[in-house]
């Protein structure tokens, strides 16, 4: 690393610039304030050593000239006058360290390795958001559907503030995605987003995962663990399909959304949590309510403030961007010289039901890409449901198996129906069968 150190005495210039050489790093000098921030202008500098009392200049107004120049510059602040009230204020104002003088060798090299720690953390993270970067395709939440438009625009305006929201729609719809975003928008985004998927756990699993659990709570709790609720502190919990939470949760999540408090499986104890909570099914929670199978204040205290996303099929105008976004990534990421679509194959989409929504068009895409032989993609490289009108694609006697039947019967009663609770009694089915077979067939 190329280290700056600022001090007005010579000595302990020397001196710090000795313990960083032997360290392996190089050193420069600066005597007072206005030669470091011409340095940091004019140079490049990993990391800087900056003193409190520096002659006729306060070194933390040096600093804040310091971090405006250079915001990720790492500097350690050091003086004789060392005190809490100076360690407080330094780092209030950003530095990254204090030490008090006299200092050893020692020391300066332990702070130099820690910022080289702090640095390859912070390297491997951008590293790791690239490559998720490169793995998913870009997120779209802009819409030329009047629909979609005001979902977002109400989504973007709460999004500032600590309001509970609850995001309703079809699965495949984006809400996840638009939790994230919301996040991303808020004041905490700098804390955890963290999610729980309701359905994939038991009652007593999703309970201990939601808030903990001690040492002996149930079998196999052979320690105290903390739940996503202490992981989201300060951040976002969301509570993806929230309409499969078991009712006998339910009023605990109550608790925590109205008091802000809660307790960890097999333990007495208070505890306070500080999170903001998004939630989104693909139920219709009000039909649950009536049913039965979710508690009404829960529902009143979720639905705060209320976005609902349309399905695929009620964005046409949306659609072609759509599929050349998903496009462009796929050709991109699978090195395709691939330009667009045959017009075939956009009349296919517009009459196309998408069930799967967002993430089925995603799919079929990726598939398209990897299939094509030439520059565009045409009919021949989309799956068979659209290769003939949607009506005689699997049809009662042809040559299909039963599997294929059952699959194409439960998309096209999906695509009908105006909620999945209707869908399962049409198919002579309980939602959990639904759920199932739904995600057996890629359609969650």
């Amino acid at each position: 690393m190329r280290v700056l150190i600022v001090d007005d005495e010579a000595a302990i210039r020397k001196t710090t610039r000795i313990a960083v050489e032997t360290a392996g790093h190089a050193g420069v000098e600066a005597p007072n304030g206005s030669r470091a921030l011409a340095q940091v202008q004019e140079e490049d500098f990993d990391a800087c050593f900056l003193d409190v009392k520096l002659g006729a200049d306060d070194g933390l107004e040096v600093l804040a000239c310091l971090l405006k120049v250079r915001p990720d510059l790492p500097v350690v602040m050091f003086t004789a006058y060392a005190n809490i009230a100076t360690a407080v204020e330094a780092m209030r104002r950003g530095a990254f360290d204090f030490i008090p003088k006299p200092f050893t060798p020692d020391q300066v090299r332990s702070v130099l390795a820690k910022i080289g720690r702090t640095q390859a953390l912070e390297n491997r993270v951008q590293a790791l958001e690239t490559q998720l970067a490169e793995e998913a395709p870009a997120v779209d939440l802009e819409s030329a559907e009047p629909l979609m438009q005001r979902s977002l625009e109400v989504a973007f305006k709460a999004a500032e503030t600590p309001v509970t929201m609850l995001i309703l729609g079809p699965s495949g719809t984006g809400k996840s995605v638009l939790a994230r975003e919301i996040h991303r928008r808020s004041t905490r985004r700098e804390a955890a987003f963290v999610t729980i998927n309701c359905p994939s756990l038991s009652k007593e699993l999703l309970e201990s995962e939601l808030f903990g659990h001690v040492k002996g709570a149930f079998t196999g709790a052979v320690g105290d663990t903390h739940g996503k609720v202490v992981a989201a502190e300060g951040g976002t919990l969301f509570l993806d399909e929230i309409g499969e939470m078991p009712l006998e949760i339910q009023p605990k999540l109550l608790r925590l959304l109205q008091e802000r408090e809660y307790e960890r499986v097999g333990e007495a104890k208070v505890r306070r949590a500080d999170v903001r909570v998004i939630a989104a099914t693909n139920r219709d929670l009000a039909a649950e309510v009536k049913a039965g199978r979710f508690r009404e204040d829960l529902y009143y205290r979720l639905n705060v403030i209320g976005v609902t996303l349309p399905g695929l099929r009620e964005r046409p105008q949306d659609l072609p961007r759509l599929a050349e976004s998903a496009l462009h990534f796929f050709a991109r990421r699978l090195g395709k010289s691939i330009t667009g679509f045959a017009p075939e194959v956009l009349a296919a989409f517009a009459g196309y039901p998408w069930p799967g929504n967002l993430r089925e068009l995603r799919n079929v895409i990726e598939r398209a890409v990897i299939l094509a032989g030439g520059e565009v993609i045409g009919p021949e490289d989309l799956p068979e449901q659209f290769a003939v009108k949607a009506e005689s694609r699997v049809a009662v006697g042809a040559r299909v198996s039963l599997a294929e039947l059952e699959a194409e019967h439960i998309r096209r009663i999906l695509a009908q129906a105006r909620n999945l609770d209707e869908a399962a009694k049409t198919l002579g089915i309980d939602p959990a069968t639904l759920y199932r077979k739904r995600q057996k067939l890629g359609l969650l």
